[in-house]
């Protein structure tokens, strides 16, 4: 039995798509959530008040995400449907132009002249446009768009991340809430880091020293900026 059939390979590029968004969100649902909250809690507002706005945040930021994400997919598969439709055109029109177009790019990737042809003229009998869209225009069922997939998934991913910081609002001292909030959120994204890396078979120690770095950047940024307008106001 060929190696293909007893052992099915499942290759990462698979997960893209969900990955993607599901990192994206989770992140964002972190840095946001817990530099709001520390910005805040900078300014010497109540715990009340750093409970809502972090709620607030949390809502606002899963719509957000989830928007963004529908709107800039869809973006995408609108530019993918529009290639498809005039590839669709050219092989109605020009079926022996799109044939010998499908040649030249496997004669490029390094197949023989003959080869290619043979090669063209069987994919092209099989499914014509599903052979162009790959080898054409680089459009497969692996990636392409999915905007409500995408859209789902960084909205309840945002979400999910978001809550844990402010968990922590509820169990922390009021005296030691920055500490509390930023050391935990610090934690997380090195967690999520590590689960992308691991999930899309990158390195664990990058991925997790990346979000982590510009998790920590952006929570001392905002807590700089709420302690100055704590002191104005």
């Amino acid at each position: 039995m060929p190696r293909s059939l007893s052992h099915p390979e499942n290759h990462l590029v698979a997960r893209i798509g969900w990955l993607r968004a599901a990192v994206l969100g989770a992140n964002d649902g972190i840095v946001s959530t817990a530099s709001l909250i520390v910005g805040v809690a900078a300014s010497a507002a109540a715990t009340p008040e750093i409970v809502i706005a972090g709620v607030a945040g949390l809502v606002a930021g899963a719509m957000s995400m989830a928007a963004g994400e529908y709107v800039s997919v869809s973006s995408q598969s609108d530019t993918e449907n529009a290639d498809l439709a005039r590839e669709t055109a050219e092989l109605r029109d020009d079926p022996a132009g799109e044939l010998e177009e499908l040649t030249q790019i496997y004669v490029g990737r390094g197949l023989e002249m003959n080869l290619a042809r043979q090669v063209a003229a069987q994919l092209t009998a099989r499914d014509a446009l599903g052979a162009h869209a790959r080898d054409e225009l680089g459009i497969s069922e692996v990636t392409a768009a999915r905007p409500v997939q995408a859209a789902l998934t960084s909205a309840a991913t945002f979400a999910v991340g978001a809550a844990m910081p402010l968990l922590m609002v509820f169990v922390a001292p009021a005296d030691l809430l920055i500490v509390f909030v930023s050391g935990a959120s610090l934690v997380f994204l090195g967690v999520l880091g590590a689960i992308g890396a691991k999930t899309g078979g990158a390195n664990v120690w990058r991925g997790t020293a990346r979000v982590a770095f510009w998790g920590a950047a952006a929570m001392a940024l905002t807590a700089g900026i709420g302690a100055l307008f704590g002191q104005t106001i």
